[in-house]
């Protein structure tokens, strides 16, 4: 089945795992020795449950029909938010960090339900959008079940809380909007509502606002608020053109999450601005691929989910780097293919098989 997949496509996913492995093992050296004495137990368990636990989800992803995935859409995700209403209910199962509840935990083992909350709503998303396509210019029959459907699993999101998901998700579901037929009117309107929203959650909470306030001064209280973006700027900018080396960098000591949100900071510490480049250009070329997929996929719902699952990795990749360079505001979005997450790593890959199965369906 694979000979007939995008090549390209499952070339720039196969250097991006590739990158992503050997990064890890770098970046998360220092919490693994902090916490279990050794260098390799956290890349062990990623490797394991996250890229090994992922692979089996790819095959079934790459040869699940994707007719499945619209017939069983409303039914996924259902589950999917009744799973998440079970992390909240049922305290023995879940387990809450940092004042985030957003994992349950059965037999040692955790998991992310928001990871698979991602598919399950761009899956339906994807439904809804083919079976109103010729509704969707309309407000009232159109634009307002979309921000219905949106807004209600943002507020499970919310819940965790987890506005950055949330974000990412949200400017997902918009694309998919634009590309099922939205109107520029209702774009520009959803975009005013997000703004409203984003200002209104950041007053709310005094972290989000603080974020802000770095944002516009970096040099706002180093050793505190600002700590993190300016141990990310040191790192990138150790790095120089060509990079300390493999498994050299130094800031992973001091960022406050060198392998989970930081990650990129440490990847451009030890491999440069070259390595950069090279990086971000595989990200490009999955993306165009992914949306060449979409392009030329036969059936509408295949075009539109695999459209959402190329903007799902595409707005984490921009959100996550920008943030880290001081373009955006810190947000705590993850790397795709390199972040600590063993959920969202085998969810990652599931998505790949579902994606790369959809670029068989046209010879690109």
């Amino acid at each position: 089945m694979i000979k007939r997949a995008d090549k390209i496509l499952l070339a720039s996913i196969a250097f991006l795992l590739i990158a992503g492995i050997i990064t890890f093992a770098s970046a998360s050296a220092p919490r693994s020795v902090r916490i279990f004495g050794n260098s390799y137990s956290y890349f062990l368990r990623q490797l394991i449950l996250g890229f090994g636990l992922g692979g089996v989800l790819f095959v079934i992803g790459l040869r699940t029909p994707i007719a499945v995935w619209k017939k069983y859409a409303p039914m996924l995700l259902l589950t999917s938010l009744l799973i998440m209403i079970a992390m909240f209910s049922i305290s023995s199962i879940s387990l809450t960090v940092g004042g985030a509840t957003r994992w349950i935990v059965i037999g040692g083992v955790s998991f992310q339900p928001s990871e698979l909350l991602k598919f399950t709503f761009i899956a339906y998303l994807a439904a809804w959008i083919h079976s109103r396509r010729r509704e969707l210019p309309s407000f009232l029959f159109g634009l307002m079940p979309f921000l219905a459907i949106t807004g209600i699993v943002g507020l499970f999101l919310l819940a965790e809380p987890d506005l950055g998901t949330f974000g990412v998700i949200a400017l997902t579901s918009l694309g998919m909007f634009v590309m099922g037929g939205g109107r520029a009117t209702q774009v520009g309107l959803i975009l005013l509502l997000g703004i409203l929203f984003l200002l209104g959650m950041s007053v709310l909470e005094p972290y989000r606002m603080n974020r802000w306030f770095v944002f516009f001064d970096s040099n706002t209280d180093p050793q505190g608020i600002g700590y993190q973006i300016n141990q990310a700027r040191i790192a990138i900018g150790s790095g120089g053109l060509f990079g300390r080396g493999v498994g050299l960098s130094r800031q992973k000591f001091y960022l406050p999450e060198p392998d989970g949100d930081a990650v990129f900071a440490v990847f451009a510490e030890e491999y440069g601005l070259i390595g950069v480049l090279v990086l971000m250009c595989a990200f490009f070329l999955f993306t165009t691929r992914g949306m060449l997929a979409s392009a030329h996929a036969r059936d509408p719902f295949a075009k539109l989910l695999a459209s959402g699952i190329t903007l799902l990795i595409a707005t984490q990749v921009i959100v996550n780097t920008a943030a880290l360079s001081g373009l955006l505001p810190l947000t705590g979005i993850p790397l795709p293919f390199m972040s600590l997450g063993g959920t969202a790593i085998a969810f990652l890959l599931f998505e790949m098989g579902v994606l790369v199965q959809i670029s068989k369906h046209k010879h690109l």
